[in-house]
């Protein structure tokens, strides 16, 4: 897959399954900037905007001509879709998503607001219960926009290693591309 043909990315799928990754990764090879929905939606103590105020923000955000956004908030996926030309789904093993969530849990990251801290209560353990459960809650619905949308373009990814197989293979094209040009 040419992933240098495509300026409007989407990134899906389970919490842990490395979203963020993916997207900062893609962003280096790209050039295209980086939109972590988390950093745009969460407000301080853990607070949320209203619907409206959240499908204007992203209207917004798929307004512009070229992006990477990543994370789910499946209720106004259909916004992003809409305006994708490409929709990554990462279909990784949820036991390999929830070690992740878990590493991850108290360290400081750039994708969720800075005045946020995860840390091992309700809402974590929440978290994980929809972490589980993604296949049968969350997934089906990502499945129904895709048939909804057959134009966009659909790749979904079940495995790190062929993540990372195709994150080295993307950076060889660049690394080829540039080195043709020179």
């Amino acid at each position: 897959m040419n992933i240098f043909g495509y300026s409007r990315i989407i990134i899906i799928g389970n919490n842990g399954s490395g979203k963020s990754f993916l997207a900062k990764e893609l962003s280096i090879i790209t050039e295209l900037p980086v939109v972590h929905l988390d950093l745009e939606f969460w407000l301080p103590n853990w607070g949320q905007p209203s619907k409206e105020e959240w499908v204007n923000k992203q209207a917004n955000i798929v307004s512009k001509e070229k992006w990477i956004i990543e994370g789910n908030h499946t209720g106004t996926m259909e916004l992003r879709f809409k305006a994708a030309d490409l929709v990554i789904l990462l279909d990784i093993n949820r036991l390999v998503c929830l070690a992740s969530v878990f590493m991850r849990n108290g360290k400081i990251r750039s994708d969720i607001p800075q005045y946020l801290k995860e840390k091992f209560d309700i809402g974590f353990f929440k978290m994980c219960t929809g972490l589980w459960s993604f296949s049968k809650t969350r997934k089906p619905i990502i499945m129904d926009l895709h048939k909804k949308y057959p134009d966009k373009q659909f790749f979904s990814i079940n495995s790190r290693k062929k993540l990372r197989k195709l994150l080295n293979q993307w950076r060889d094209e660049k690394t080829n591309y540039i080195n043709s040009v020179l």
